[in-house]
């Protein structure tokens, strides 16, 4: 079976969002997601629950994170929000690593590359970029690739 880690900020659940709120809320703090309780209410992007549960059917599907070391407090509070739309089974399926290349896997869908994405010895999907800029679309792929 085909493995697939899937980020979380900004893929699965709507860090931008999150963070400009933060930002509104007190301009003075830069970083918002420094801050306490950050991560436990983020909104999930529109159809990242159900791609994944229909991912999950066909593939072993993993949440591959990387935590903030400015707010320790990520490491929990992201398990939460994983365990609060996903259930215990998948919490068990949570990486964090701030070092994204170092997993063995077959694909890796992610917005971002500053955690070494690029490196990724599978095929690396490029989440909100051209021929993946929503969910549909990147199930759209993973339709032809069973």
């Amino acid at each position: 079976m085909k493995r697939i880690y899937i980020d979380m900020d900004g893929v699965l659940c709507n860090f931008a969002k999150a963070h400009a709120e933060g930002l509104l809320k007190d301009p003075t703090q830069i970083y918002p997601q420094s801050q306490f309780g950050f991560w436990m209410d983020i909104e999930p992007i529109e159809g990242a629950i159900e791609a994944f549960n229909a991912l999950s059917r066909v593939f072993d599907v993993w949440i591959l994170t990387k935590p903030s070391f400015d707010n320790l407090n990520s490491f929990s509070e992201k398990a939460y929000w994983v365990n609060k739309y996903f259930g215990p089974d998948v919490l068990r399926k949570l990486i964090m690593s701030r070092n994204k290349s170092l997993l063995i896997g077959d694909y890796l869908i992610d917005d971002d590359v500053r955690a070494n994405q690029r490196e990724f010895r599978g095929t690396f999907v490029h989440f909100g970029q051209e021929g993946f800029e929503d969910w549909q679309k990147v199930l759209e792929y993973f339709a032809f690739i069973k």
